[in-house]
């Protein structure tokens, strides 16, 4: 297990749900931690609160909308700046929508294509030449098991799960995972489900050591959750 103290973390869509409690547990490690929220800052002024409250070295929000090319580069440009590159990324910026596919307007599916799936894979070409440890990708338990009115969410996982894969088949110099939570107590599940904080638990273990699983491999919150604690996950 190796220690992520001082390391810089960059965590998308980290100003409230997992991506918040994300950036908490690794300010407990002692990391500099990068925030980043599309629009409204207060929640990402809160979580930069809990943050330094919790032993992060620093923390800086960066506004940044995925879906943009020019909004990625420029959020890369800053951090590069400051901190001459990111020790551990996170993609965990993401959107659902709870229909029916023939009930999806054009805009939901795209948006949920384009944050989920192409905006995480434009971020991590653009951030891959200045990324040092480790990249972990959130996907869900949905790219295992398919959920009913979830089919447009659905596929954007599977395809950040793939992605995941041969990524790492073609970047051997870095630490390259998917950690897949269960349903999770956020905005997104009108808060049910696992609380976060365990979600979160899981993703910092990851950083650390990848559970022993070669890169690559995909880390199932419900499973690892389970073991660690012998009980229901969401206990």
């Amino acid at each position: 297990m190796q220690s992520i103290n001082s390391k810089s973390v960059l965590i998308t869509g980290s100003s409230r749900g997992i991506g918040a409690e994300t950036a908490i547990a690794f300010a407990k490690q002692g990391c500099d931690i990068i925030i980043t929220f599309l629009g409204e800052i207060s929640s990402a002024e809160k979580t930069q609160k809990e943050c330094l409250a919790n032993g992060a070295k620093s923390v800086e929000l960066i506004n940044l909308d995925v879906r943009s090319t020019a909004s990625i580069r420029s959020a890369l440009k800053t951090i590069n700046l400051k901190y001459g590159g990111v020790d551990i990324l996170v993609n965990n910026a993401g959107v659902i929508r709870w229909k029916k596919f023939e009930s999806q307007s054009d805009e939901d599916i795209l948006d949920q294509i384009e944050t989920n799936l192409i905006g995480l894979i434009m971020l991590t070409k653009y951030a891959l030449p200045h990324i040092k440890d480790t990249i972990i990708n959130i996907t869900s338990g949905s790219a295992s098991h398919p959920v009913v009115d979830l089919s447009v969410y659905c596929a954007s996982k599977y395809g950040v799960r793939g992605f995941t894969e041969v990524l790492a088949l073609e970047t051997p110099g870095l630490n390259i995972y998917s950690v897949s939570p269960t349903m999770t107590s956020t905005e997104m599940t009108d808060f049910h489900g696992m609380p976060s904080e365990r979600v979160a638990e899981v993703i910092v273990q990851t950083a650390m050591d990848g559970y022993g699983k070669p890169s690559g491999s995909d880390i199932k919150v419900w499973e690892v959750i389970a073991q660690k604690y012998a009980t229901t996950p969401w206990s």
